[in-house]
């Protein structure tokens, strides 16, 4: 069986590092994604050492910056014919607001609009490879209410409140995309990877379990034959399970997409 391609965002440490470390043990094409070219590089080179895998790329870009999304879209398209996987990863936790370049508040811009943005311009790519796969981490602690007024803290804010509601928001958008690849053969699905000892982990509560733990359901989306059968699910211990009420809400999911293009200019490609 060829190797596929996968790209992982946020992969230069915590539960996307684990997962791309186990997937290009596997014999995979691992695309690393990070802000920090050193980190990136350094990265894969420690993967290509374990492993002995050479098929490994590096692509840098910081997800707060809507322009480097843009690019990073371009790269990975010059890059190869083929996207097999594409697993939106990263994500940030903050205590205080704080605002991006393009003035958007920093948690709602990595955790969604970076990745609604970046799948969006990759779609075409991944339904031309199809069949393919969509992978989003969300968490267990996503919200049960959202409200469009607060979306990116305008009215209060807190850290745990945010990331939240971002995870609520990773959810949203894996619904409304799958509904929308319905009979192309690209999937989309998103998992609570668990409560895992990772820096955002670290920043925002404190202990948790390995990344090793933390990778099993990625891998277990990216690689096995019985999750292509799935769509439009939210995984647990790589078991689909149940998302707060809202999330089966398509009025509120169709709401958040509308906000979402209006706010990057990013439209479905028809």
């Amino acid at each position: 069986m060829a190797a596929q391609t996968i790209l992982i965002t946020g992969s230069t440490d915590g539960i996307g590092r684990q997962t791309a470390l186990e997937l290009a043990n596997r014999g995979e094409a691992v695309w690393l994604h990070g802000r920090n070219e050193e980190r990136c590089r350094s990265a894969m080179a420690e993967i290509s050492r374990r492993t002995g895998n050479p098929k490994l790329r590096c692509f840098v870009a910081d997800l707060a910056e809507l322009a480097q999304v843009h690019r990073l879209v371009e790269e990975v398209k010059t890059a190869g014919s083929r996207l097999d996987v594409l697993i939106n990863n990263a994500g940030v936790f903050r205590h205080k607001r704080e605002l991006t370049p393009d003035g958007f508040e920093l948690t709602f811009a990595v955790n969604h609009l970076a990745h609604f943005v970046l799948t969006l311009g990759l779609v075409d790519r991944l339904r031309s490879s199809a069949p393919s796969r969509i992978i989003t981490v969300s968490s267990m602690v996503h919200a049960d209410s959202i409200d469009f007024d607060n979306l990116q803290g305008e009215k209060e804010y807190s850290g745990f409140g945010a990331y939240s509601r971002l995870k609520l928001c990773n959810i949203l958008f894996t619904y409304a995309l799958a509904e929308r690849l319905q009979n192309t053969g690209v999937t989309a699905n998103c998992l609570h990877p668990g409560v895992i000892n990772t820096k955002l982990l670290r920043a925002s509560w404190s202990g948790g379990e390995s990344v090793s733990e933390g990778a099993k359901t990625p891998v277990f989306l990216a690689t096995a034959q019985e999750a292509a059968a799935h769509s439009g699910q939210y995984f647990v211990n790589r078991t689909p399970s149940t998302s707060a009420p809202i999330t089966r809400d398509r009025e509120v999911r169709e709401r958040l997409w509308a906000v979402s293009e209006k706010l990057t200019g990013v439209h479905w490609p028809e």
